[in-house]
């Protein structure tokens, strides 16, 4: 381990995020009402350029007006190369209430980016003398962003989680396909007669996960586009859980309970992670570093790993 102990990232449950547009508020009611964990509020790739003034105001008002419950409520800003974000969140930061929790930054490329964000919210928040502290989630899209990822996890104590937007992501790496998450058709290995499909977005969630983990943020699944495949939803989920990531986007209502249902350690998970613990306080009673438990050897690494699991059930049940 190294001398210097890696934090733990916020305890709040992040299995869902579900988007909305700004300029669309007959939705907010229903949105509110879901079983997502965290409603994104969206300003940005959703909402017209002509919109994008009354979306603020729908904001301002919803936050004001609608009954969020334990939501945590974030609003996607436009990005730092528009003449709309600096609006974004100074209109809705004086204008709306204590109820809006987070401000989401799309397509970060470096530590500055966050850095030029943070300072805006920092002098709102001291003008107009906000009780609660704003939190940040950027989204990694570019080729900037994940080359810089390390560097923009590290780059503001605001900062809770990260995103990879697998769109335009792919877009800025130049990448041979249409498709929003999810296995590629020609993205497959060959061997005898057979196609073997690979997840090409592996490598970039494995860097979004280490450079979170490291600084103790959330790391957190993006978009899946296609809302008619529960199947593709659900595998490309279940791919992000097993490697580290905390949650997945909802831009579709259904998608809710499928990623509620990936990212919520099941019954059976719980129970062996508590038996595996119960093992090896067992063991070190009796002096031993390690314990056998269903044929196989679990030591003071399967501990951390099954207390994850249990954190984690505990935190979800909690909320």
């Amino acid at each position: 381990m190294s001398f210097r102990v890696q934090p733990a990232a916020p305890a709040r449950p992040n299995r869902c995020q579900l988007f909305g547009p700004g300029s669309r508020p007959a939705i907010f009611e229903k949105m509110a009402a879901s079983e997502a964990d965290v409603i994104n509020l969206d300003l940005e790739d959703s909402v017209a350029p002509d919109d994008k003034a009354e979306a603020r105001k729908n904001i301002i008002a919803a936050t004001h007006d609608i009954d969020w419950g334990n939501k945590y409520l974030s609003v996607r800003i436009n990005g730092l190369d528009t003449p709309y974000w600096y609006q974004d969140v100074v209109e809705v930061l004086e204008n709306a209430s204590e109820r809006i929790d987070q401000i989401m930054i799309p397509k970060v490329g470096s530590a500055a980016d966050v850095y030029a964000v943070d300072a805006l919210v920092t002098a709102v928040e001291a003008a107009k003398n906000r009780a609660k502290p704003i939190s940040l989630e950027v989204i990694i899209e570019t080729a900037a962003g994940i080359a810089h990822v390390e560097d923009i996890a590290a780059s503001s104590p605001r900062l809770q989680a990260m995103s990879l937007g697998a769109a335009d992501f792919a877009a800025s790496m130049g990448m041979q396909t249409t498709g929003i998450g999810g296995t590629q058709e020609n993205y497959y290995m060959h061997r005898e007669g057979q196609k073997y499909w690979s997840d090409p977005w592996h490598w970039a969630q494995t860097a979004i996960v280490a450079a979170c983990r490291t600084h103790g943020i959330l790391p957190v699944d993006g978009p899946f586009g296609d809302f008619s495949d529960d199947d593709g939803f659900r595998a490309q989920a279940r791919r992000s859980a097993t490697l580290g990531m905390v949650g997945k986007w909802a831009i579709h209502p259904k998608q809710v309970a499928i990623a509620n249902e990936v990212f919520t350690p099941s019954d059976e998970a719980v129970a062996e992670a508590r038996e595996i613990l119960a093992a090896m306080e067992e063991a070190q009673r009796t002096g031993a570093g390690a314990a056998v438990y269903k044929g196989r050897l679990v030591d003071i690494a399967s501990v951390r790993q099954a207390e994850v699991i249990v954190r984690q059930a505990e935190m979800i049940s909690g909320s």
